[in-house]
């Protein structure tokens, strides 16, 4: 009996918590569903202007609210998982996910709508974190990297997924729900996961928690809003004073972050974003990547809804069905890229960039010839070859970022990762959906459409570039 006791002692410090298949199925779940819904409401956002007479500026704040509340509370969302205990800040945040969705789907006004997303957005916040972080803390070596690579499929699979599934179900018109259905899914949907994370999701925590920084959160907070708000809301408006007030203010907020982070760091402190992390090679360059991937994966999704509907007119199942291809290449090469990266290394992520920017030129070729009639067929050898572009880069790409931070600081490293993803998908809908639109009254919705796409050709080519100073393998 003292021998077992004895030799359990010496065991269970070292045991990690181990993360299993069941317990993987429902962290990768979780991740999901805040993607889908950043790209749901694309093709429902004309349904929902008409049902609740929602002029166009709110219903870029349907949009921008969501994605805003997300990006400006990762960080700390991770932050505070690392401090009481990420599975528990997990279910909290699926379980709030879970009741703001009904919020939005139940929303009789618009206004109501925009608070029950903003709110939606911050539970995104909470629960997101703490997938990457378990990720991080409950696995190791082989089965790490195998379950980053399935995270970063999960992470480009969604947000296609999820303008397919927005179209499916407004035209679905599930029991009259209409444009509700695409937050009403997601409550049994978040029961399930509920129960799956209570059986099968460890509790992980850092061994020495850091409180929270409360300056670091308020300046970070106020620099992601300064540089987004007025970006989203900007051309809807019309471009207001505060607008540009609010840009002007954004360096200054910026450096004033940087400063007081940097302050707190060399004080031994306990920054939100601690530069010191910066000082991870792997982190940096892979950050530096996901923007312009995302402002142009984002800028796209967003642009390409907006065309097919009200350029050439499809219904929103098309609209979504007409990204199906690109959906499918994805998926079918995500689960081939392990073995290829495991063979030729992070070169396939400079392949996935030339592949992608082939995909998009096709796409802009299919455009030109054949507008109006811009659909399935049409779009098909484009979005195929893009998806298979896009499917050797982003798995990869999260995969160098949190490469080398170590177990303890990972809900930082998470945050701090999905923040910049979040805070470039916002900036992606901001700029080159901004961009589109501004250029359909003089130039018609084809040219516009193309020109967009040109510029997306730009992002696509600094990725690329990027990708050829990324050591040649990945740990």
């Amino acid at each position: 009996m003292t021998e077992t006791i004895t030799s359990h002692q010496v065991r269970s410090p070292v045991a990690p918590p181990a993360l299993g298949g069941l317990g993987l199925f429902t962290v990768l779940l979780a991740a999901a569903l805040p993607l889908i819904d950043f790209f749901i409401v694309n093709v429902a956002l004309p349904t929902i202007g008409a049902d609740l007479s929602a002029s166009e500026s709110v219903l870029e704040l349907v949009v921008s609210g969501y994605g805003l509340a997300y990006a400006v509370l990762l960080v700390l969302g991770g932050r505070l998982g690392d401090l009481f205990g990420r599975r528990r800040f997990f279910l909290g945040g699926m379980a709030a996910f879970g009741l703001t969705s009904l919020a939005c789907g139940l929303a009789p006004t618009a206004w109501t709508l925009v608070a029950a997303r903003v709110a939606q957005g911050a539970a995104s916040a909470a629960m997101l974190p703490q997938v990457l972080a378990t990720i991080q803390s409950a696995t190791a070596g082989p089965r790490r990297a195998k379950a980053m690579g399935l995270y970063g499929a999960t992470a480009g699979l969604s947000m296609v997924l999820g303008q397919i599934l927005g179209g499916v179900l407004v035209a679905a018109d599930i029991a009259g729900t209409g444009w509700r259905a695409v937050f009403l899914v997601n409550v049994p949907v978040v029961l399930v996961g509920l129960v799956l994370a209570a059986r099968a999701v460890p509790e992980t925590r850092a061994r020495r928690p850091e409180p929270v920084d409360g300056p670091g959160t308020v300046l970070l907070a106020a620099a992601l809003l300064t540089l987004l708000l007025p970006l989203t809301e900007g051309r809807a408006s019309g471009w207001p004073l505060w607008t540009w007030l609010s840009l002007a203010a954004f360096p200054g907020v910026a450096a004033a972050f940087y400063a007081v982070e940097r302050r707190a760091d060399r004080l031994g402190r306990t920054p939100l974003v601690p530069p010191s992390l910066f000082a991870l090679v792997s982190l940096r360059r892979g950050l530096v990547m996901i923007l312009p991937f995302s402002v142009g994966f984002s800028g796209f999704m967003f642009v390409i809804a907006v065309a097919l509907q009200e350029g050439a007119g499809l219904g929103p199942v098309q609209a979504g069905l007409a990204l199906a291809p690109l959906a499918v290449t994805f998926l079918v090469t995500s689960i081939a890229g392990p073995r290829l990266i495991a063979r030729y290394g992070t070169r396939v992520v400079t392949a996935g960039a030339l592949l992608q920017a082939l995909g998009v030129a096709l796409i802009a070729l299919a455009a030109w010839r054949s507008w109006p009639d811009l659909g399935l067929l049409a779009l098909l050898p484009g979005g195929a070859v893009a998806g298979v572009g896009q499917a050797l880069q982003l798995p990869v790409i999260f995969r160098i970022v949190l490469s080398e931070v170590p177990s303890a600081r990972a809900g930082v490293g998470s945050g701090v990762m999905t923040t910049t993803q979040q805070s470039a998908l916002a900036l992606g809908v901001a700029t080159l959906g901004t961009l589109f639109l501004s250029l359909v009254p003089g130039l018609g919705m084809r040219d516009a459409l193309i020109t967009t796409l040109l510029v997306q050709l730009g992002a696509i080519a600094v990725t690329g570039l990027l990708s050829l100073r990324l050591p040649r393998t990945i740990d």
